[in-house]
């Protein structure tokens, strides 16, 4: 036998215990809702710029770039602002900010973005989703990746996406599901184990993170109680990808 064979075997036996393994079924734990220690700031940048977070990065973009996003976008949660860097290079028509509620993101956001020539065309600010710095109907596009379930409230925090948004305005949202693969939960302990430096260890992330997010059908509910006129849901292994749409203006 060919050793291709063997790999295509072993790949789909992985396959097929990946699939069957069942999913969790635990209740949520609220996590973190900022980061404000340095250290711990300083880890999740670094942590951030391994292949894994860049892949997850290009998938957004891919997903972003579906939409055909023009006029201003907001990254919401932005962190240390890889993402936002990324969407601002990738779409250079756009008018790109990042929003976190962490002064010390803020500022490794601008540092990175600065690191890379991009400050000039980037507009970072501290600002909880609850409460965001900006006008009503100023954003054409928002995107969060991973920051869902840090929102203490999110109702509160859809409603205020929802101020803000113009008019046929979209969101979309990135994040871990609670309900992932038992598989997928044994891997984020062995990252936090070996990979995950100290500072976000003694936060219990990225475990504590996957504990406090949502299901598919509490994310259906919350957009269900919002004024999202529509939500769609594509689920993975241990993420979900959410959209939602603003109510356009009135046809005469």
């Amino acid at each position: 036998m060919s050793i291709i064979w063997e790999i295509g075997i072993l790949i789909g036996i992985a396959a097929l215990v990946w699939a069957a393994w069942p999913r969790m079924r635990i209740p949520r734990t609220s996590g973190l809702e900022g980061i404000d220690d340095p250290a711990a700031a300083e880890a999740y940048d670094r942590l951030s710029r391994l292949p894994q977070f860049g892949l997850l990065r290009a998938l957004t973009l891919r997903k972003i770039g579906e939409q055909r996003p023009a006029g201003v976008l907001a990254d919401i949660g932005c962190g240390p602002g890889r993402l936002t860097i990324r969407i601002a290079a990738k779409f250079p028509d756009l008018a790109v900010m990042g929003i976190d509620a962490s002064d010390e993101m803020v500022r490794s956001a601008a540092a990175n973005a600065s690191a890379l020539g991009l400050a000039p065309r980037l507009d970072f600010r501290q600002g909880d989703v609850a409460r965001l710095p900006l006008p009503s109907e100023a954003l054409d596009f928002a995107v969060t990746t991973f920051s869902l379930h840090h929102w203490s409230n999110p109702a509160q925090a859809l409603a205020e996406i929802y101020r803000v948004l113009k008019p046929g305005g979209r969101l979309l949202v990135f994040d871990l599901r609670r309900d992932a693969r038992r598989i997928f939960s044994l891997l984020l302990r062995f990252a936090q184990a070996v990979v995950v430096p100290a500072p976000l260890r003694r936060a219990n992330e990225p475990l504590g993170s996957l504990l406090a997010s949502y299901t598919e059908d509490e994310v259906e509910g919350l957009f269900a109680r919002s004024p999202f006129v529509s939500c769609r849901i594509v689920g993975g292994a241990g993420w979900m990808w959410v959209w939602g749409e603003k109510q356009g203006l009135a046809q005469d």
